[in-house]
């Protein structure tokens, strides 16, 4: 039997090959018409055909490809085309390559650490190429690369791409992390440097302003060992704008010339079009104090009280904000502003930190004439404004942002004129300094766990750059997207050192003080410890890191790496949002819909002791107790080895304690517990409470239960997060998914007159299954809030601010600290559920203010009695706060009752209160 003899030009191809040589690409070079061409990519080979099979192998490392599910038998060979079009049909010879490279199956174990990484891969076929074939693997990548499994005659049996992130990972990542990618400008001139390791040629496009033509097209040199091309330039070019053209081969396109700006752009024009060059510690960047902008200092991530608001909510409708700022950056610098008033008013109660949402470059806003919808005056449980806002969501200037383009560059929409470059950075830096004078510090939303497009979709930039590689791929090779959109892999070594370096950026280069990371468990927790070190380093203190831990998708339990979640991250001091004492108050999923959207009560809202008309009146008792030891895990921080008797009798570790099949503690330390009972995500407190507080609930009775929610966030260990809004009762009509619903649903008002509950039936999109249940609730004029129940809650929030803030007993640094502190009086089976008591013990702690603190929160709207023998003989006072004329809540100082001899206390209904008995007390 003999192989089908090869054409002469495969042959000389693989001579050159051999010998060490580049072969000439077949496609024209680039031209200054490139630099403007009208679409952003151009077909270089016409004959190129679109590879039909999935990358089912992976090259693991230069020396090994595993292909899963492969039998024995056969021989495997790897084609390659330099222009593409590889024909590999079952039955018959390979056609269409430039030739093949022989590879081996072996049996030899893999390094552990090789082993480790690709374990997700599952069991298959080693296989290796010979020693002298593996030098030639640089430039084999550069083209179209189809592993073969043939029979003896040469004729396909199986056919395969490849998933190459192992291989360039393994030739290029060593050096290509420790060069500095993008531009820099500075004594030397000008330099641009891209990584783009399997690109066939890359050339550097400059434009002399925004929207000039193109003035030169520079060659790009590439640097063998890294993967990077370069451009350096004697001159100074700050202010140029610019491209790359990226002659690269795509699977399933061909070779192509995509027109693509710079993944590590510092800025940018109007929609993203073009990269800016600049030096950031320009002067002219630099708004007058810029250099001088401090943060208030934290001790410990315990301290952290964080505000979470989105830019353009923030002033868009604020009539005390000039026309031109409401909804920008600039809305921030007016400290007169309604909403600045308010914010300062936060920070001296105690919040000590804004997030805001995205902020870094988005995809989905136009950055220029944008749309605002006219709204028809609809009754409020019509369809007619959800339709016309929906009409024109994709042209509005409303977006959460959760869908990055550019993540080093600041919102052009948010900006006064999204066509400089400058202007975005030099405000963006205003906004801070404003927050920061305002005694805040800034954090930021940031998601590098997906990107808004992948593959030739106009808004990809990196998988048009390095195709297959910054991407998350299944099986198959297709881009996975269990997070909404287009997974990035920040397991691979150049999209880590995107996101660590980003973060430095935007700690450095624009004073963010803390970060949130969108949905952070599908990221390794390896890269997010690097990521800590390299911001503190810059920043010169601690950068405190929270994300959501949540554990779902293609890398669920450790798939594929050890992820930054809930159950794995315990020990590394990163916080994550904690869903353990949030689903117990709020009651429920915050995916429910249909009945149990109404049925499924919560500690908060009825569960068992005020069920409503749709609850199950046969509801046992356990359920409360369970969510009120739910509540308490809160309460505790999280904290794995905390104790306390559950409503069962036993004495359990939070370890211990279920919530839904996991463990109810996770937490090794406080500070890596975000407490929350409402965020941007799922409907707000106020709302859900309108789907299971009985409907006969009154206004007050409603604005009291929204105080509770926050009373818990407020009390409870870890670090303590609230939404903007919370305050103000903020309803958002119903609502489950506000991302893309515009103004008019995410409304707020600063001078607290209005919580925009009843603006009609939420959009369509994610709440039209829930419509029937939505329209009698949204008609029921009864519910809606009058200004003073608004008033009312939002005094409150200032109120548990400074009762927060008065004593560290709230904020410990240490589960030790915790433990030994921390007591729930009224726990067991014969607890009354529907009061949760905090006893915290303040003996030998530095500054705590108080011998002891001790809280109620009462959930039900009766006032409540509890006798607590172990206090018996100990005598409380009210805290400062409450005795206070200036508080929000007279009930405490007016029916709250305590009998020190017999350890009674009367708890008023929907009531949370604190006691505190002096440093010196004697027992």
């Amino acid at each position: 039997m003999t192989r089908p003899r090869a054409s002469r030009s495969a042959i000389a191809t693989l001579l050159m090959l051999l010998a060490g040589q580049a072969t000439a690409s077949l496609a024209p070079s680039p031209t200054l018409a490139d630099c403007d061409m009208p679409g952003f990519a151009r077909t270089l080979s016409e004959s190129t055909q679109a590879s039909p099979f999935p990358a089912r192998a992976h090259w693991l490392d230069r020396r090994t490809i595993r292909w899963p599910g492969s039998p024995l038998g056969g021989h495997y060979r790897l084609h390659h085309a330099r222009e593409g079009g590889i024909v590999a049909e079952p039955g018959k010879p390979v056609s269409g390559s430039d030739g093949a490279v022989e590879v081996f199956p072996f049996a030899a174990m893999l390094p552990g650490e090789l082993e480790d990484r690709f374990a997700f891969v599952g069991k298959g076929m080693n296989l290796t190429a010979a020693d002298s074939d593996t030098a030639r693997i640089p430039e084999l990548l550069r083209g179209q690369l189809l592993l073969v499994r043939e029979d003896h005659d040469g004729n396909v049996l199986d056919a395969t791409a490849l998933q190459h992130a192992g291989v360039l990972d393994d030739l290029y990542a060593g050096a290509a992390t420790e060069t500095t990618l993008g531009v820099t400008v500075d004594g030397n001139g000008t330099r641009f440097d891209l990584w783009a390791p399997t690109a066939r040629n890359v050339a550097l496009c400059l434009h002399e302003t925004a929207d000039a033509p193109a003035a030169s097209l520079q060659p790009m040199s590439r640097d063998d060992a890294s993967g990077v091309w370069s451009h350096a330039a004697r001159d100074d070019l700050s202010g140029h704008y610019y491209t790359y053209l990226v002659d690269v081969y795509v699977p399933g396109a061909g070779l192509v010339r995509n027109r693509v700006t710079d993944p590590y752009s510092i800025g940018l024009n109007a929609n993203s079009r073009r990269s800016w060059v600049a030096d950031l510690d320009a002067p002219a960047l630099k708004p007058a104090g810029w250099d001088d902008s401090r943060a208030p200092v934290l001790a410990a991530q315990t301290d952290m009280v964080i505000y979470e608001l989105h830019v353009r909510d923030f002033s868009i409708h604020d009539g005390t904000v000039p026309a031109a700022d409401r909804g920008k950056y600039l809305g921030f610098t007016h400290p007169h502003s309604d909403g600045m008033r308010h914010l300062r008013a936060l920070a001296e109660a105690g919040m000590t930190d804004v997030h805001l949402l995205p902020v870094f470059d988005i995809a989905t806003i136009p950055e220029v004439g944008c749309i605002t919808p006219e709204v028809p005056n609809a009754p409020p449980d019509s369809e007619r404004q959800q339709a016309a806002v929906m009409a024109v969501a994709a042209d509005d200037c409303f977006n959460w942002g959760y869908d990055p383009f550019h993540v080093d560059v600041p919102e052009g929409s948010y900006s006064s004129d999204a066509n400089d470059a400058a202007v975005r950075i030099v405000e963006f830096r205003r906004m801070v300094m404003a927050l920061h004078d305002a005694g805040l510090r800034v954090g930021m939303d940031v998601v590098y766990n997906h990107m808004s497009a992948s593959g030739q979709h106009e808004k990809s930039v990196l998988d048009r750059i390095v195709p297959g590689y910054y991407q998350r791929l299944d099986a198959d090779g297709r881009v996975t997207q269990s997070t909404c959109c287009e997974n990035t892999a920040t397991e691979h070594a150049m999209m880590a050192k995107l996101m660590i370096d980003s973060a430095v950026r935007w700690t450095r280069d624009y004073g963010i003080d803390s970060f949130r990371f969108d949905l952070m468990g599908h990221q390794p927790r390896e890269a997010m410890e690097r990521l800590q070190a390299a911001v503190d380093a810059v920043a010169g203190r601690r950068v405190n890191l929270i994300g959501e831990g949540w554990n779902f998708g293609e890398v669920a339990d450790g798939a594929r790496f050890v992820q930054a979640s809930q159950l794995s991250l315990a020990g590394a001091g990163i916080g994550t949002f904690s869903d353990r004492a949030r689903d117990a108050l709020r009651g429920g999923g915050p995916a429910d819909g249909g009945k149990a959207l109404l049925s499924e009560q919560g500690w908060l809202n009825g569960l068992v002791y005020a069920p409503n008309a749709h609850a199950d009146p046969e509801r046992p008792r356990a359920d409360l107790l369970h969510a009120a030891d739910l509540a308490r895990a809160g309460l505790a921080g999280t904290l794995r080895d905390f104790e306390l008797e559950a409503g069962d009798g036993r004495r359990l570790r939070l370890d211990q304690l279920d919530y839904k099949g996991q463990p109810a503690g996770y937490a090794n330390q406080p500070g890596e517990a975000v407490n929350y009972v409402e965020n941007h995500d799922n409907q707000t407190l106020f709302d859900i409470n309108v789907f299971k507080l009985p409907q006969g609930t009154s206004r007050k009775d409603r604005a009291r239960v929204q105080v509770l929610g926050m009373a818990n966030t407020a009390f409870s260990q870890g670090v303590a997060y609230f939404h903007a809004g919370i305050e103000a009762l903020r309803s958002k009509s119903l609502d489950r998914n506000s991302y893309d619903s515009g103004d008019w649903f995410n409304r707020f008002d600063w001078t607290f007159q209005d919580n925009f509950f009843g603006s009609g039936l939420p959009p369509a999109q994610d709440n039209r299954d829930n419509w029937p249940l939505m329209r009698p609730l949204l008609a029921d004029g009864s519910i809606k809030p009058h200004p003073e129940h608004i008033a009312f809650a939002r005094d409150a929030l200032y109120d548990l601010l400074r009762i927060r803030a008065s004593t560290p007993l709230f904020r410990l640094h240490s589960a030790d600290e915790v433990k030994r502190r921390l007591t729930f009086p009224n726990s067991g089976p014969e607890q009354n559920p529907v009061v949760l008591v905090g006893r915290l013990d303040g003996e030998g702690l530095d500054d705590a203010g108080f011998g002891e603190v001790l809280y109620f929160i009462n959930a039900s709207p009766d006032a409540q009695t509890l006798v607590l023998p172990e206090l018996r003989g100990l005598a409380y006072t009210l805290h400062p706060v409450h005795r206070s004329t200036s508080a929000a809540d007279v009930r405490p100082r007016g029916l709250a009752r305590h009998a020190p001899e017999t350890g009674t206390f009367v708890v008023p209904g929907r009531t949370a209160l604190v006691y505190v008995r002096p440093a010196d007390a004697s027992p």
